[in-house]
């Protein structure tokens, strides 16, 4: 057995759960993925793996192991690809991780460009809302709205997005436009939970009011928000990238314009301290190179 091989298979079996779902990452039998990981204990001379009907789970051995493992194939892989820089372009599997409407509005268009210019790049995208475990579930790193409190993430600023109070034309019609953030308390309104705070947050260059807005409709994404505003059912404060299209058609009004948006930065987000391999860091550069087809450079 190559020790490599038994490394990979290890790594992929223990972020996965599953000897099955392992050997399809990896383009190998089942049988051949778990020989390899019975060999590796082997050769160690320690069980890695607790294996049962359900579920494969580590061992405290293997928990060692996987905390090291990931960054070692890492840069074998980094160095291969650049002593082959000259004659072979970026290829090998990058698994991402990103918010749901983010990622169907922008990051999937994003990839696809990368892709373009690297045909050899598998792209295997996970779109959740969760704030996923970068090195427990294998990702090589994620994009999030706002800047998460972890100290084993570095982040990567891309850009910012701008958040802004729309409603219908014809809920307007019918309930009056307000001409202050606080006339909303006497409005209904449309709250994303993705966001971490429900309030909602104005300022007019020279204080800061707060409100809790009315609750006529909760859901935990913006299109849905933004859709049931297009419907009439009330207020939604909503991402300018979820409703620029509505918003030009006329079927969302921009209220409360006097107030300055609100704004939350989009990063991109990796392990500290990995050594990030060629394709990694090719793919953070095009990001934020690329960040100006949902946000105009910062003036």
């Amino acid at each position: 057995m190559d020790l490599i091989d038994g490394l990979k298979a290890f790594v992929a079996t223990a972020q996965t759960g599953s000897f099955t779902e392992a050997a399809e990452r990896l383009g190998i039998s089942n049988r051949l993925t778990s020989k390899y990981v019975a060999e590796l204990e082997a050769r160690i001379g320690a069980r890695l793996l607790q294996r049962t009907t359900r579920k494969v789970g580590l061992t405290p051995t293997g928990k060692g192991l996987l905390a090291r493992a990931p960054a070692l194939l890492e840069e074998l892989d980094d160095m291969l690809g650049a002593v082959s820089e000259e004659t072979k372009g970026l290829s090998g599997l990058l698994r991402i991780a990103a918010p749901v409407t983010f990622g169907e509005i922008y990051i999937k268009d994003l990839l696809s460009r990368f892709v373009a210019q690297h045909p050899e790049i598998t792209v295997d995208l996970h779109l959740d809302d969760t704030h996923t475990d970068l090195a427990t579930e294998g990702f090589d790193l994620a994009f999030r709205i706002g800047t998460p409190q972890i100290s084993s993430l570095k982040v990567r600023k891309l850009g910012v997005i701008t958040s802004q109070v729309v409603a219908s034309p014809e809920y307007l019609e019918k309930h009056g436009r307000p001409q202050t953030p606080q006339e909303l308390n006497h409005h209904l309104c449309i709250i994303d939970t993705n966001r971490r705070d429900s309030r909602w947050f104005f300022n007019d260059g020279q204080k800061e009011i707060i409100i809790n807005p009315i609750r006529r409709f909760m859901v935990n994404s913006a299109r849905v928000a933004r859709d049931w505003a297009i419907d009439g059912n009330g207020i939604v404060l909503c991402p300018d990238f979820v409703m620029a299209q509505d918003i030009a058609a006329g079927r969302l009004v921009p209220i409360l314009e006097n107030f300055d948006k609100q704004v939350h930065t989009f990063n991109v987000i990796y392990l500290e301290g990995h050594i990030l391999p060629r394709k990694v860091r090719a793919l953070i550069d095009f990001a934020r190179a690329d960040a100006v087809q949902i946000n105009p450079p910062e003036q």
